[in-house]
C-alpha cells in the first residue's frame, strides 16, 4: 500500500510516498520464565525477534500471529491478550527489499501461550531456528528492537500467561 503524492516529492519526506506492512508478533513465555525468539535470517546481521510476521491480505492479525508462530517455532498458540501496537520507519535505503520508498511498518503485538505442537525450525523462510531464552539473558542476545518493546508491554501488561 502506499500513498499518493507528486513525483516531485523527495522520498523519505513527509507525504512521500510509502510503503505499509502489517506484521503481528507474540511475546510466548513460559513458566521458567523463558521467552520464545527465533532467528531472523538477515543477510547482513543475524539477530533474535519475536515470532511472527506479515499478515496476509484475508487474515485478521489473530490469525496472522499463530499461523506465523506455528511456520516458524512448529507451536499452536493461543493469544492471552494485546500487548499494543508498534509502528516504525525504515529508510528506503535500509530496506532488505522494495521500490525506493520508506516504510511503514506496523507491528501488533500479542501476548500468547503454547497450547501444542513441538519446537521445530523453520523451513525456506525467513527465520533459522526457534529457541526459548531466559528473560534475564535476552539483553545480552544480538535482536531487534521489537523485542524490547514487546517485553517491556508485557511486563506493564496483565496479560501474562
Amino acid at each position: 500500500m502506499s500513498t499518493d503524492q507528486p513525483a516531485d516529492q523527495p522520498a523519505d519526506q513527509p507525504g512521500a510516498p510509502y510503503d505499509t506492512r502489517l506484521a503481528a508478533y507474540a511475546v510466548v513465555l513460559d513458566e521458567q520464565e523463558r521467552v520464545l525468539l527465533a532467528l531472523w535470517n538477515e543477510p547482513a546481521q543475524k539477530r533474535w525477534t519475536l515470532p511472527g510476521g506479515g499478515v496476509d491480505l484475508h487474515e485478521t492479525p489473530e490469525q496472522g500471529v499463530v499461523r506465523e508462530v506455528r511456520e516458524e517455532t512448529g507451536y499452536d498458540v493461543e493469544l492471552i491478550g494485546l500487548l499494543g501496537v508498534d509502528t516504525g520507519v525504515i529508510p528506503a535505503s535500509r530496506r532488505l527489499k522494495g521500490e525506493g520508498r520508506p516504510l511503514k511498518a506496523v507491528r501488533v503485538l500479542y501476548a500468547a501461550r503454547v497450547i501444542g505442537g513441538e519446537l521445530t525450525a523453520e523451513l525456506d523462510g525467513s527465520t533459522d531456528e526457534a529457541r526459548w531464552h531466559p528473560l534475564a539473558e535476552v539483553e545480552r542476545l544480538p535482536r531487534v528492537g521489537a523485542v524490547d518493546v514487546a517485553l517491556e508491554l508485557q511486563r506493564r501488561s496483565a496479560a501474562r500467561p
